[in-house]
C-alpha cells in the first residue's frame, strides 16, 4: 500500500510540474500577450488550453451571457428634442411581482389637476434587498425595466449607494439593445406589432 501511495504522489507532483512547465512554453509562444487581451482570454477559455488558464481578475473579466441578470434598471426613449421619455408608466406591477418587496414607485400628479400622471415621480429599488431574479423585468407590460449586467456594487454605505433612485435607475434604450439584443429584437417586433394592431 505503502508504494502505490507513493507512486500517485508523484503522479500528482508530475502534473502538476508539467502543467507548469507548459505554461511557461504557451506564455512564450504567445510573447507575453496570452493576458489582457481578448484573444489570449478567449484562448484560455477554450477546450484545449494549457498551462494555466486562470482569469486575472479584476484586470480581465469573463464575458456575461445575455441573459445573466443583476439589479434591474429603467429604460428611455431619447425623443428628437433630446428629451428623455421614461418607458415606465408607474403601474406598479413590477413591484406588486417583486417577492422581497424592493422596489417602491409613487406617481406623478399634475400640479394644476392634481390627477395623477402616467410617469413615475419616485422609483427606487434597494439594490442590498434585490435578490436579481427577473421577476419585475419579465412582468413589465411596456419593456420599462430590464435587468443589468453590472454586478460590481460593492461600497461602504449601503444606506446611501445602495438605493438606486430614479436618476442612478434611468439607461437609454441603445444601453440594452447592447446588453441584450435578442430579447431587445424581439420587444422591438412585438411592439411594432401591436401598433399594427391598433391601427387596424
Amino acid at each position: 500500500m505503502a508504494t502505490l501511495t507513493g507512486l500517485g504522489l508523484l503522479k500528482g507532483l508530475w502534473v502538476t510540474f508539467r502543467r507548469m512547465v507548459d505554461t511557461y512554453l504557451v506564455d512564450l509562444r504567445w510573447r507575453g500577450k496570452r493576458y489582457r487581451s481578448a484573444a489570449g482570454l478567449q484562448d484560455r477559455l477554450s477546450y484545449g488550453t494549457r498551462g494555466i488558464f486562470t482569469i486575472q481578475y479584476p484586470e480581465e473579466k469573463l464575458p456575461s451571457p445575455e441573459n445573466f441578470r443583476f439589479i434591474p434598471f429603467l429604460v428611455y426613449d431619447q425623443l428628437e428634442d433630446g428629451e428623455k421619455k421614461l418607458r415606465c408608466t408607474a403601474c406598479g406591477m413590477c413591484a406588486r411581482v417583486c417577492p422581497p418587496q424592493c422596489i417602491w414607485i409613487t406617481r406623478a400628479v399634475d400640479p394644476e389637476t392634481h390627477k395623477p400622471l402616467t410617469q413615475p415621480a419616485e422609483f427606487v429599488i434597494e439594490a442590498d434587498v434585490c435578490m436579481n431574479c427577473g421577476l419585475c423585468a419579465e412582468f413589465c407590460p411596456f419593456d420599462a425595466i430590464q435587468m443589468d449586467h453590472v454586478y460590481e456594487i460593492a461600497t461602504h454605505s449601503r444606506w446611501t449607494d445602495l438605493r438606486y433612485d430614479l436618476k442612478k435607475l434611468m439607461k437609454p434604450a441603445a444601453y440594452h439593445a447592447a446588453l441584450h439584443p435578442l430579447r431587445d429584437q424581439q420587444e422591438t417586433l412585438e411592439r411594432e406589432g401591436k401598433k399594427r394592431e391598433g391601427e387596424v
